[in-house]
């Protein structure tokens, strides 16, 4: 059995302020964004509070329209937040009315979807964890067309749970056929309503092989050092390592030897966040197998440095024990100033068709 974890980057629309090119374009919008969603959370909108509100809303550019916005847009579904000229603040708490601000969307280049669906054809897994995909009916239709159109076979089976992240970042899986998803368990709701754990989930999704083995696969996309004070991003990716731990070790000792956690943790193996997982644990990380291809780069991300290691394969003893090969895919990636870093498709000729600019991590398990 294959098994790979891929981040994707978004198969059809991502937010403008996500930019994969140039992070820093949207970076402060994303942190607006979070900021203000989070201001309208409280039950009482105090003068500071509105005076927050207001200064956020102006500089996301929507102090003179709901949709002025470059990057986002205000909803007011039911009640009014606002009065414009001069811009008030007239809600006085949540109750007052319902609405947030969103992020505004664009398609996805297509030959970049194009090139993600080859990567994805050539990786050829049996079960492949996806990484920020834009929901589960995208998902399903990428495998059903795309996929199709890139000479590969559509997935049999594909599953996604809409997450904590409203960007359209989720994690799901797909599986081949014989490969039957016979379980699912999410933890979306871990942690309590005002403070979840996961920024997105740690489904637990439990396959069937051919076989008839079963595998545990948690898939995770932790909290990212994006924007933000890394400080609390540092802490809060600590945390879901914790937990995620927590759930590895409550499958081991209910009797579930194959467990897998995989997924982008956006952090290295020597960090502090990722502490819970690689140094508290009994897990491995495949490029720690023997049989494991290097290229000669130990990172997932962009170029390969060792910094960049962020995509993993972590697997139970009773799975590291059985693997038989394992290795980074990276033809989808742009990689170096002019693309010449890796190998890549003939039709990725600039930076924005890159599939995505993470590689792709692969584990091949005799199971």
């Amino acid at each position: 059995m294959r098994l790979a974890s891929y981040n994707v980057e978004s198969l059809f629309e991502r937010a403008k302020a996500m930019n994969p090119l140039d992070p820093s374009i949207g970076r402060e919008a994303l942190e607006q964004h979070a900021r203000i969603n989070s201001l309208f959370g409280e039950p009482v909108y105090t003068d500071v509070v509105k005076d927050e509100i207001k200064d956020l809303l102006t500089k996301l550019g929507l102090a003179k329209s709901d949709d002025g916005g470059k990057f986002a847009r205000l909803r007011q579904n039911r009640g009014k937040l606002i009065e414009r000229s001069p811009l008030e603040v007239v809600a006085n708490g949540r109750d007052d009315w319902v609405g947030w601000v969103e992020l505004e969307k664009e398609p996805v280049d297509e030959l970049a979807t194009r090139h993600t669906a080859m990567v994805i054809r050539d990786v050829d897994a049996h079960v492949l964890a996806v990484i920020e995909a834009d929901n589960r009916l995208a998902l399903r239709d990428f495998s059903s067309i795309l996929l199709s159109q890139a000479g590969a076979t559509a997935y049999e089976h594909v599953m996604l749970i809409d997450g904590n992240d409203n960007r359209g970042i989720d994690v799901g899986i797909l599986a081949r056929k014989g490969y039957d998803i016979e379980g699912i368990r999410s933890h979306v709701d871990d942690g309590t309503p005002v403070s979840r754990i996961f920024s997105r989930d740690c489904p637990e999704y439990t396959v069937r092989t051919p076989g008839g083995e079963r595998i545990v696969v948690l898939v995770n996309h932790l909290k990212s050092k994006g924007f933000g004070v890394q400080s609390v991003n540092n802490a809060r990716r600590r945390a879901q390592a914790e937990a995620v731990a927590k759930i590895y070790r409550r499958l081991r000792r209910n009797g579930q030897r194959n467990v897998a956690v995989v997924g982008d943790m956006n952090d290295t193996p020597d960090s502090s966040p990722m502490q819970p997982l690689i140094q508290d644990t009994d897990l491995r990380d495949i490029f720690e197998h023997p049989t494991f291809v290097s290229d000669g780069r130990p990172g997932t991300f962009g170029n390969g440095a060792k910094s960049s290691k962020i995509d993993y394969i972590l697997l139970s003893p009773a799975l590291f024990n059985k693997v038989t090969a394992g290795g980074v895919f990276r033809k989808g990636v742009w990689g170096g100033k002019n693309g010449t870093l890796f190998p890549h498709y003939d039709t990725m000729t600039k930076p924005v068709h890159q599939a995505s600019d993470h590689a792709a991590v692969f584990a091949d398990i005799a199971i």
